[in-house]
């Protein structure tokens, strides 16, 4: 097997205005290609970003949720069962994998699946919540719930949007803000920054919708981009205006073979 990459890369050059395409794979089945500027990502669009099979199951999360079946099965309660620190690690690195999948799907604007895959990670955290008493292992995750929580209830009102139901989405982005001031606090600064940040993404949002100001995810974007200027949050601003400008685009770049 040749391992130079040189000649794929060539067949893709980078163009930092269109980094992203989804393909149909000669199996059939549909993957995200993202072009970096010095090589290739790529993430399967179903089950584990990764394409990996652990435990054998589709995911960590459902790999646990099996053995938390298996327990109570035999015991009749799941009093007593916990998740031991190398699954808590695995459920760590597998919501970083979800993460990055899920946020260029956003850029794709292609909600339904930002929708499923932040769901997966707050089944995530709600399995560590309950089942992981090392507080390392467990706040680890859990301080970025705020973030998750917001970008599900995000994804999941602008599909709400896209269908002129606003009454519906705004019931969304309420019920995200109940729910994130209701968390138990972690002990993090990242914790108490995404909180802040959520809440005032999220209200903004709201008032968007109340207001008819757009139904555009770009235009909620250059709302945060603001903010993140506003606090000095450069690293943050200069990812925002990448995915403004991705969008603004058309998000990624599609051969005759796309799916999309």
């Amino acid at each position: 097997m040749r391992q130079d990459l040189t000649e794929i890369l060539e067949q893709w050059p980078y163009d930092p205005e269109h980094t992203m395409r989804i393909i149909v794979a000669a199996d059939g089945r549909s993957v995200l290609q993202v072009r970096l500027p010095l090589g290739l990502e790529q993430y399967e669009l179903e089950g584990r970003p990764d394409g990996a099979r652990p435990y054998g199951k589709s995911t960590v999360v459902d790999a646990i949720e099996a053995q938390r079946a298996q327990y109570v099965g035999t015991n009749g309660t799941d009093d007593g069962f916990m998740i031991e620190h190398d699954d808590c690690v695995a459920l760590q690195n597998e919501g970083v994998l979800f993460y990055y999948r899920y946020l260029m799907l956003f850029q794709l604007n292609d909600f339904a699946r930002v929708a499923r895959d932040t769901g997966h990670n707050l089944a995530l955290c709600g399995l560590l919540e309950k089942y992981c008493d090392n507080d390392e292992d467990r706040d680890a995750v859990l301080q970025f719930k705020p973030y998750i929580v917001r970008m599900n209830a995000t994804a999941r009102a602008m599909e709400r949007m896209q269908s002129d139901a606003q009454s519906e989405a705004e019931q969304i982005l309420i019920g995200a803000i109940e729910q994130i001031e209701s968390m138990r606090e972690v002990d993090s600064p990242a914790f108490q920054f995404e909180k802040v940040r959520s809440l005032t993404y999220l209200r903004s949002a709201i008032e968007q919708i109340e207001h008819h100001d757009s139904t555009n995810p770009v235009e909620i974007l250059r709302q945060e981009l603001d903010e993140a200027v506003r606090e000095e949050n450069y690293e943050r601003a200069a990812e925002l205006r990448d995915r403004i400008r991705a969008m603004s685009a058309g998000g990624a770049e599609h051969s005759a073979d796309d799916e999309y």
